[in-house]
């Protein structure tokens, strides 16, 4: 599987110079200056695949950098409103960029998506499967001078489970029978049944974080864990401030504090990075990255792939409980020119999210043509002449380019007879509306592929998913995805995730898009850059970073 950290970094020069694991990277279509045609002239030029061609890096030994040095304050420019501060609440990227420098992991991954011990020295599985002994380390402390015991863990994994706690990935935890503690240094997790995604489960932050027993009405507020960086303040909407950790098991940052600005304009983020204002800034509008790869003094950091992105369905809503209007709506659009006009081109069309290079990605998924006419019979046969579906696809202001892609996609929409507007939202208000109220009829999302296909197809797709806001419930894919967690096999999981893929392509569950290259822009002072990408490609951590004076 590729990492999806595999990096490349370019300096003011353009020599291209990546993170050092010697594998070939997927292919990505390059910006094409033509889209910056005006939009009717793009609207008119879609019947006609817009150009572009495929880049191939191959990944050498990292940037030269200085030795690192301690102190400095790193302003970071962040994209997104972090929401509430419980990681275990959190199910956004934003606010896990930020508390993943907080908190810290039982197990974690290594370059190679292989999973390793981290606050755990070692672990051992029972040879039936069912039985997770975890070794702590004895040497971690936590931000509030407590030092680190089983009790933390069995607290923290309880918590997680319990359905009170609200936690995003409670279903981690649902085959779990009990949680042992024989001495300070020890933990026995005993499951039911087998779960082959276990322990690659418990490597996310969010499921297998450890904090303070007894923390968890503190969480929201004021994050307590054992990370590289304490929390110290929010101002909400605003900044959130971090403090270097003296006493992190894994050894002290570098920077004394990273404060993370939230900037959800890109337009002043790049503002900020020029200026010196900002010394990193992470998702760089993708109609700027090649003006600014050229700029001197600036680095950029990209990676592929990161984040894919979707059309939602609500699956209550009326229309959209019928597949064929699904399936009609998949036909309106025509990804490769939506993925040029919306996004510039940076990223790769898909019919899978899982990793092209994974086992589990289905490759005989191809994507539906944009065929009007077959969306405006598929209509009619669901019982909707041209005029009389009307639908509000709403649109988050967070992600630029998503209102781009609405404005684009809402044009063919009324080519297929659908009177259909757009409601622009804030993050806060899409979080509210479309992931915790559904109220929403149609809308577009983007998520992060992990290394464990069961956050994927389980969280997502399973009718008790906890990502599952579009409320689908598909009984074979239901039985599919439990199937997965007790197949030990590897390859025998993967073919299974590949029949999960062909349902929710097949029966347009939703309409996957493309996969969207990653970001990082900072100034020259700023180094340890080739660390800061956590391998699941989302997270953001800042314990090598440092600034160079």
């Amino acid at each position: 599987m590729l990492p999806p950290n595999d990096q490349t970094y370019r300096n003011n020069s353009n020599t291209t110079t990546p993170n050092g694991a010697d594998k070939q990277r997927a292919h990505v279509p390059a910006t094409n200056k033509e889209t910056t045609m005006k939009r009717r002239q793009f609207l008119k030029s879609t019947s006609v695949l817009l150009g572009g061609t495929l880049l191939s890096s191959v990944a050498l030994p990292a940037l030269a950098q200085a030795e690192p040095v301690k102190g400095g304050t790193l302003i970071w420019g962040h994209s997104e409103t972090t929401q509430n501060l419980d990681m275990h609440q959190t199910g956004t990227a934003s606010t896990g960029r930020v508390l993943q420098n907080v908190h810290d992991s039982i197990v974690t991954v290594d370059k190679d998506l292989n999973v390793i011990p981290n606050l755990a020295e070692s672990y051992e599985i029972s040879d039936d499967g069912t039985v997770y002994t975890f070794k702590l380390r004895d040497d971690v402390m936590f931000h509030n001078g407590k030092k680190m015991t089983s009790e933390d863990v069995k607290y923290s994994f309880e918590r997680c489970k319990d359905p009170a706690t609200g936690a995003v990935n409670f279903e981690v935890f649902n085959n779990v029978t009990s949680i042992e503690t024989p001495d300070d240094t020890t933990v026995v997790v005993t499951l039911d049944k087998v779960n082959a995604p276990f322990i690659f489960r418990l490597a996310e932050n969010g499921a297998g974080v450890v904090m303070p027993a007894g923390s968890g009405d503190e969480q929201g507020n004021t994050p307590i864990g054992c990370g590289p960086f304490k929390f110290v303040r929010r101002e909400f909407g605003n900044e959130v401030e971090l403090e270097r950790f003296d006493d992190y098991w894994d050894g002290p940052a570098y920077l004394d504090k990273v404060i993370a600005r939230e900037i959800t304009e890109p337009t002043v983020r790049l503002t900020g990075l020029r200026t010196g204002e900002l010394h990193m800034i992470n998702d760089i509008p993708a109609d700027r990255i090649t003006e600014i790869e050229a700029e001197e003094g600036l680095q950029v950091v990209s990676w592929f792939p990161l984040n894919w992105d979707f059309v939602n369905f609500n699956h209550d809503f009326e229309p959209f409980k019928d597949p064929k209007v699904r399936e009609a709506f998949d036909y309106m659009i025509d990804k490769e020119a939506l993925l040029e006009g919306a996004l510039w081109g940076q990223g790769k069309v898909t019919a899978s999210p899982s990793y092209p290079t994974s086992a589990s990605y289905n490759h005989d998924l191809k994507q539906r043509p944009q065929d009007i006419e077959k969306a405006k019979a598929l209509l009619a046969e669901a019982g909707y002449g041209p005029g009389e579906l009307s639908v509000v696809f709403k649109a988050t202001t967070n992600y630029p380019y998503h209102i781009e892609a609405a404005q684009i996609m809402l044009e063919w929409f009324r080519m297929a007879g659908v009177d259909a507007t757009i409601e622009q939202l804030t993050w806060s208000d899409w979080l509210s509306q479309v992931w915790v109220d559904k109220d929403f009829q149609i809308s577009m999302m983007n998520f992060f592929t992990l290394w464990e296909p069961d956050f994927l197809y389980y969280s997502m797709w399973n009718t008790e998913g906890a990502f599952n806001y579009r409320k689908i419930s598909h009984p074979k894919v239901d039985e599919l995805t439990a199937k997965a967690r007790v197949t030990n096999d590897p390859q025998a999981r993967a073919e299974v995730y590949k029949e999960v893929q062909k349902i929710v392509h097949d029966e347009t569950l939703d309409v996957l898009l493309w996969f969207r290259n990653g970001t990082i822009g900072a100034q020259p002072a700023v180094q340890g850059l080739d660390t800061i990408v956590h391998p699941n490609g989302s997270n953001l951590n800042f314990h090598k970073v440092w600034l160079q004076s």
